[in-house]
C-alpha cells in the first residue's frame, strides 16, 4: 500500500486541522458556539459530549455536510468551507454502516476507488491490502447480511480508507455494538492508528471510550469546548466542574475561603490548593476523586496520625458496595453533604452502614474551583 498505509504521520506535531472562531446557528440556537481547535498531524482526537452538545455539528461541518453560519475550517492551510464533502479528501465512518446489501465486502471496499475511476489492478491491490488490514480476507464474497455487526463496522472502516484520505472523521461508530464488540473494536481501531498514522476525529457520549481511543479528548457542552487535553490530565486535573463531573465520578464540597489556602466546610477549617485571587469569605468548591479519598474507621484514624497536607472530615457510613476488584463506600457528613470512598478490595474497607467515619484526602489531589454553576454538579449529590 501507500506509505500512509505503510508508516506513521511523517509530521508529527504538526498541525493539519485548523478551526477559527466556528458557529453554526440554526434561528437563534447555537448548535456550535466560537469554537477554536487544532488538530494535530497523525493524532487521534475525540469529541466527548451529551446529546445536543455540538460534537456530531462539528463533525458535520469538518465533514463538508454543514456549512458554518460563520467562521473558517483549514486543512493544510486551505480553507474547507466552499470545498464539496466529495473533493475534501477526508473518510468517514458512521454508526449506520451504510453499505450495498447487493454487493460483496469486496466491492463494496472497492466502491469509492470504482467512481474515483482508478485502473483495475491498482484498485485490486488496494482492496487486498484493506481485506488484510481489517482481517476479512476470507469473507471477500460474502454480503453484508452474512456478516456480524462488528465485521460490517469493519468492512465501512475499510471503505473509508481505501482511497487513503488524510482525515478520517467518525460519528459513533461502535454505538450499535455490545459492550464486548465495542471494547473489541476500540482495540483494533488503536492498532490501526498506529500503524497507519492517519488523522482520526472520533465523535462519541461514551467517556470510558474517549479514554480508550484517544490521544486527545475535547469535551463539548451547549456548543462549546470546555475542556481539551490528554485523558490523564482532563481527569486528574480538571479545568472546571463540569468537566470534573461528566469526565468519571467526583465528590463536591461547598466551602468558604478563608485565606492563606484555608477554606471553611461545616464549620470546620480545611487545607485547600493556594488559588489566585481568591477573597476572603469567598464560595469556593473543592472536588476530590473517590480513589483518592480513605475512609477509616475512628479507631483506626486514632492510630493512624493525619499526614502533612492532608484534610479529615467526620461522617457516617451509608452503605459498602462490593464491585469486584474494587469497592465503594458511600458516606454522609455532620452536615449532610454526600461522598463517595472507593478502594481495592484487597486494600479492604471493613465497614458497616451506620459506621462512624473519618475520610480522609491529600491537599495537593483535590481541585479548587470558583466559579460553577447547580448544573454543573450533576453527579454531586450534596449540590443543593
Amino acid at each position: 500500500m501507500s506509505a500512509v498505509i505503510d508508516a506513521p504521520s511523517q509530521n508529527p506535531g504538526k498541525t493539519l486541522v485548523s478551526l477559527r472562531n466556528l458557529n453554526k446557528h440554526y434561528g437563534q440556537f447555537a448548535a456550535v458556539d466560537n469554537i477554536s481547535l487544532d488538530i494535530q498531524d497523525g493524532e487521534f482526537l475525540t469529541f466527548l459530549g451529551s446529546s445536543g452538545s455540538g460534537k456530531s455539528t462539528t463533525l458535520s461541518m469538518l465533514a463538508g455536510f454543514e456549512t458554518p453560519s460563520s467562521g473558517e475550517i483549514l486543512v493544510g492551510g486551505q480553507s474547507l468551507v466552499s470545498v464539496p464533502p466529495h473533493k475534501r479528501d477526508i473518510g468517514m465512518v458512521f454508526q449506520r454502516y451504510s453499505l450495498f446489501p447487493h454487493l460483496s465486502v469486496r466491492d463494496n471496499i472497492a466502491f469509492p476507488l470504482a467512481i474515483r475511476k482508478l485502473a483495475a489492478a491498482e484498485r485490486e491491490r488496494r482492496v487486498d491490502a484493506m481485506l488484510k488490514l481489517v482481517q476479512l480476507d476470507t469473507f471477500a464474497h460474502r454480503r453484508p447480511a452474512q456478516l456480524s455487526g462488528g465485521q460490517q463496522q469493519r468492512v465501512a472502516i475499510a471503505r473509508a480508507l481505501v482511497y487513503e484520505p488524510r482525515i478520517l472523521l467518525m460519528d459513533e461508530p461502535l454505538g450499535a455494538l455490545d459492550k464486548k464488540l465495542r471494547e473489541d473494536l476500540q482495540d483494533e481501531l488503536r492498532q490501526l492508528h498506529r500503524r497507519l498514522g492517519i488523522t482520526i476525529v472520533y465523535v462519541t457520549h461514551d467517556q470510558e471510550e474517549a479514554m480508550r481511543l484517544s490521544q486527545r479528548i475535547a469535551i463539548f457542552s451547549h456548543g462549546k469546548i470546555v475542556g481539551l487535553g490528554t485523558g490523564y490530565d482532563l481527569y486528574q486535573n480538571p479545568p472546571n466542574a463540569f468537566v470534573a463531573s461528566f469526565l468519571g465520578n467526583s465528590n463536591f464540597l461547598k466551602l468558604k475561603a478563608r485565606g492563606n489556602g484555608a477554606a471553611l466546610f461545616e464549620e470546620q477549617r480545611l487545607a485547600i490548593r493556594l488559588t489566585a485571587g481568591l477573597n476572603h469569605d469567598q464560595d469556593v468548591l473543592l472536588m476530590v476523586r473517590p480513589e483518592k479519598a480513605q475512609a477509616l474507621s475512628v479507631a483506626q484514624a486514632e492510630l493512624e496520625p493525619l499526614p502533612q497536607g492532608w484534610n479529615q472530615v467526620a461522617a457516617t457510613v451509608g452503605e459498602v458496595l462490593f464491585l469486584g476488584e474494587s469497592q465503594t463506600c458511600s458516606v454522609v457528613t455532620a452536615g449532610g453533604t454526600a461522598m463517595t470512598v472507593k478502594a481495592l478490595s484487597a486494600a479492604g474497607m471493613p465497614l458497616r452502614s451506620g459506621d462512624p467515619v473519618r475520610v480522609r484526602w491529600a491537599t495537593a489531589d483535590a481541585c479548587v474551583y470558583t466559579e460553577w454553576q447547580a448544573s454543573d454538579l450533576n453527579k454531586a449529590a450534596g449540590a443543593h
